[in-house]
């Protein structure tokens, strides 16, 4: 559920995710638990290799399980709790031989729920099964693009993707992007929506709320000079121009495709995704 917040001016458009009521009140997995070290968006020598980058809240990162390999052994779901490395809820699922694993929680999961990876399972939101075995219309999420990776596909927070078609080597899958893309049918998707489906609608609403979350502030490239940046200079507020919008290295940026024309996977994508100009 979104919260607004209200009163002070720093906090008057901000909003957040009120989700005690759906998770767990609970301290992470300790055996699941990662020092995740914080690079700044640094290089080995310390000089800035991505932008925007800076220093933020200290984290552990939870280790997930995107493979769901727990073949045709039923789990329990233990605990829904708030991944500070992801837009997602995770799943704390405890499994009969005593292992716990978390995995991405599906909108709509709770505490208790047993659910299953393997073949002949039922389709129902949380279980893992090859794309073989699943309905045409079935909504997934967490999909694997190559059998035994993964799943590498629609694991963001409110996003899913759809069995449009399939026949006895790959599946013809909508994706969140808009794409229509091949996929094989050995790969595995697990069934229902990624949870946390309102985060897109929430507003930063403050500066700090940004600094320690590690962004640091961006400055427009109209706003800089014309050696730092090439929008830079002019008279007055005088825009971008004409011209391509570029990026400060002077490639061209917002809308050009620049994805190559003799990719070896061209040959899997049915529909690209919509230019957002168009």
């Amino acid at each position: 559920m979104l919260k607004k917040y209200s009163g002070t001016l720093s906090r008057r458009f901000m909003s957040g995710i009120n989700n005690r009521a759906m998770l767990s009140p609970l301290s992470p997995e300790k055996t699941l638990l990662e020092i995740l070290p914080k690079k700044s968006g640094r290089d080995n020598l310390g000089h800035v290799s991505s932008r925007h980058q800076g220093g933020r809240h200290k984290r552990y990162y939870r280790i997930i399980d995107f493979l769901r390999d727990k073949l045709d052994m039923p789990g329990t779901v233990l605990s829904v709790e708030y991944d500070p490395n992801r837009n997602a809820s995770i799943a704390l699922v405890g499994y009969r031989d005593g292992q716990k694993r978390y995995i991405l929680a599906p909108d709509g999961i709770k505490v208790g729920e047993i659910i299953t990876s393997g073949k002949n399972v039922e389709i129902k939101t949380g279980n893992t099964m090859k794309l073989a075995e699943l309905p045409i219309g079935a909504i997934v999420h967490n999909i694997e693009l190559v059998p035994g990776k993964g799943g590498i596909i629609a694991r963001g927070a409110g996003t899913s993707a759809k069995i449009l078609a399939k026949n006895d080597d790959y599946a013809t899958i909508k994706l969140p992007s808009g794409e229509t893309r091949l996929i094989p049918v050995a790969c595995m998707a697990t069934v229902g929506v990624v949870s946390n489906i309102d985060y897109k609608n929430i507003v930063i609403g403050k500066a700090g709320r940004s600094r320690r979350m590690g962004i640091r502030p961006r400055v427009r490239g109209v706003a800089q000079n014309p050696r730092t940046h090439p929008h830079g200079g002019g008279e007055g507020r005088s825009g971008e121009g004409l011209k391509q919008p570029k990026t400060p290295w002077g490639k061209p940026a917002r809308g050009l495709r620049t994805r190559k024309k003799y990719k070896h996977s061209n040959k899997y994508i049915v529909e690209r995704r919509k230019n957002k100009k168009s």
